[in-house]
């Protein structure tokens, strides 16, 4: 009897779709009302207005999908949001249940072609496992589904070595040119975390150049203390456009961030990019220490978000939120550089960048 074979779906590379720059041109930002009380200790009354605030500065330049556990929630969520000033008008409210809703991570990841005739998006389901820490996923992981469904896009099944390929959107930053950062502690881990047992730095290259269409990969260190997805990216270091890098510092010796960003500060002289040339690479400062419960937070103004209208910088009343501004002005003068009081919302290990995901227009 001959042997059955199973041909795989081709992947996005091969079809020509690639991972676009979070700067360039949105269709829509989508966003997860807060609910879980889990995230935010005695905080989620609070949250939410944080996150109306970010809706005020994001639905002017574009939609805003909004993802609400019920219909009851979304009537909630319109009335904050008009309270705070938001456009409503340009909040779509669809209801799907989510464990936690932290976008970034759990969200749709799109892709994008261009031909002679049409742009077209696609979105890519990495099969979200909660960081591999937590055991409430299984709403969350449904999201990309319903997002396609909703859309009427094509949803593309990430696998590598014929297994669910898990990844998340704050494990990775592109310059939407081909090149890809991520981090050895997040994605190498053996031991802690572990997203793709077994999977070897190789397979996860692979990985990444079939569904997001890169070509050039290049590995940070670690991430901040107090990052419990074990070394987001999107906490350390950024692209502001597809030859500069945000790469973040601490200046106190004595901090435990000190050294893994010092060494960050030594990877980084190797990078170059899909072309061969050296980035410019430019400092953002830390914040002091916030700690909560006596424990670390990972407070970073790399968390910042690229929108349509404006650029969104977390902020922590500390006298380094003005320098950070600064330089993040000076590096994005097509927009304005918008800062967001994230005190409050650190608490829940993330920021701006983590809970928003952008949708790349057409």
């Amino acid at each position: 009897m001959a042997r059955s074979t199973t041909t795989l779906p081709p992947a996005p590379a091969v079809l020509g779709f690639t991972m676009p720059a979070e700067w360039e041109p949105h269709a829509a930002t989508w966003l997860g009302w807060p609910h879980n009380p889990t995230d935010w200790p005695d905080k989620l009354d609070t949250i939410r207005w944080v996150y109306a605030e970010m809706v005020r500065k994001i639905a002017p330049g574009e939609t805003v999908r909004l993802l609400v556990n019920s219909k009851s929630a979304g009537t909630q969520a319109r009335r904050t949001l008009a309270r705070a000033g938001a456009d409503t008008g340009s909040v779509e409210f669809i209801v799907h249940p989510t464990n936690r809703g932290w976008m970034r991570d759990s969200g749709p990841v799109f892709v994008r072609r261009r031909t002679r005739r049409a742009t077209e998006t696609a979105i890519v389901h990495f099969h979200f496992n909660a960081w591999a820490k937590y055991g409430d996923w299984r709403k969350d992981r449904r999201v990309p589904e319903t997002a396609a469904r909703l859309l009427g896009k094509k949803l593309f099944d990430a696998q590598a070595n014929a297994r669910p390929f898990v990844l998340e959107g704050g494990g990775i930053e592109v310059n939407g040119r081909g090149t890809l950062l991520t981090t050895a502690e997040c994605y190498l881990s053996e031991r802690v975390q572990v997203r793709n047992p077994g999977l070897s730095k190789n397979d996860f290259e692979a990985a990444l150049r079939d569904f997001l269409g890169v070509t050039n990969v290049f590995w940070l260190g670690a991430g901040v203390a107090g990052d419990d997805t074990h070394g987001h990216v999107d906490d350390i270091c950024r692209f502001v456009d597809a030859r500069t890098v945000v790469l973040i510092r601490e200046a106190n010796p004595k901090d435990e961030n000190y050294r893994p960003l010092e060494e960050n500060w030594e990877r980084i002289r190797d990078l170059r990019l899909e072309d061969g040339s050296k980035p410019t690479v430019v400092a953002l400062p830390t914040p002091a220490p916030l700690e909560f419960d006596g424990g670390r937070l990972p407070a970073s103004y790399a968390n910042f978000y690229i929108c349509n209208a404006a650029v969104l910088v977390p902020t922590f009343n500390d006298p380094h939120d003005r320098v950070a501004l600064g330089i993040l002005g000076e590096l994005c003068p097509d927009r304005p550089v918008v800062g967001i009081h994230a005190v409050d919302l650190v608490l829940g290990f993330g920021t701006l960048h983590c809970l928003t995901q952008q949708q790349p227009a057409e």
